[in-house]
């Protein structure tokens, strides 16, 4: 069996499959089909300092190769999670990172701080991908300067390993990375959702309840493929890949574009077991072509 240890920042996983947040819950909804601890890492559904509804019905649609949602960061708050979802986690053997999402820099400033003060928690994920209610609903992620405000906030008041989870939505994101990086992101991830639609015809009204939502699943991965490459071609920090990840074959090449670690996200619908087999069509493949760790591939693209 082939070495499937990689770090990010400070934190160690024991392979490089974790999956994506909001397409897991809390990773408890699949105890059932997966053993938790044999995934490098579990990220949580989005976490905000205060509780969300979320967008109105429907927000979720099919689309070819893929899914629309706009969910809108339905949770209880992160005083919640502190108190009543944390402690039904904190003992499974695994990374368990939360992703954070605020309105503010100050927002997601105070939500990392109150979980950095829990102990099983290694490492949070950063969506800057969120509205900025002071820029009339811009997303910090889509401007160096609106990344380098939420990055530069959180960084003063969470001292663990900080990944910031980039948007597709920009015309260079490898400058968005980069920016990230100057202001002490241990990771980048990406890619969040595309930007989408679909429209019912026989209503003439748009499928999603605020007519747009964020694309994903197989269709968007040659876009994902191509931006993980980019961005790990521009950053010294680690960079994690996802976007339509759905087998070990995709995985291996957002490993070899230059990802150290993976996540998959819309594949669990479809099959709740797809992390395990992609964990274990890593480590055959390395096997069958004589690769002692996973290293060996790890931004080993030739031009």
């Amino acid at each position: 069996m082939a070495d499937l240890n990689v770090k990010i920042g400070a934190m160690h996983l024991k392979n490089p499959v974790m999956t994506a947040s909001g397409t897991f819950g809390y990773g408890l909804e699949y105890a059932d089909f997966v053993p938790l601890d044999g995934l490098g890492g579990i990220i949580v559904k989005g976490t905000t300092l205060l509780a969300r509804e979320g967008n109105d019905y429907p927000r979720m649609a099919e689309t070819p190769s893929g899914m629309l949602n706009c969910v809108g960061l339905q949770n209880k708050g992160v005083d919640y999670f502190c108190s009543n979802i944390y402690p039904q986690i904190k003992d499974l053997d695994t990374n368990m990172i939360v992703n954070v999402s605020g309105s503010s820099p100050d927002d997601y400033a105070e939500c990392a701080a109150r979980i950095d003060e829990l102990d099983r928690i290694p490492a949070i994920e950063l969506n800057i991908s969120c509205p900025n209610v002071r820029q009339g609903g811009m997303a910090f992620g889509v401007t160096c300067d609106g990344a380098i405000q939420v990055v530069k906030a959180v960084r003063r008041s969470y001292k663990k390993t900080l990944i910031v989870k980039l948007s597709p939505n920009v015309t260079n994101i490898a400058e968005i990375a980069r920016a990230c990086e100057a202001e002490g992101a241990d990771s980048v991830s990406l890619i969040n959702t595309l930007m989408g639609m679909a429209i019912d015809i026989e209503r003439r009204k748009p499928m999603l309840s605020i007519g747009t939502g964020g694309l994903s699943g197989p269709c968007v991965k040659p876009v994902a493929l191509r931006m993980v490459w980019q961005t790990a071609c521009a950053v010294k920090i680690p960079v994690v890949g996802l976007g339509g990840i759905c087998t070990a074959k995709d995985a291996i090449e957002f490993l070899m574009a230059g990802a150290t670690a993976v996540q998959i996200g819309t594949a669990n619908f479809l099959d709740p077991t797809v992390t395990i087999k992609v964990r274990d069509g890593i480590n055959a493949w390395l096997d069958a072509h004589g690769c002692a760790s996973v290293h060996e591939i790890i931004g080993a693209l030739h031009d």
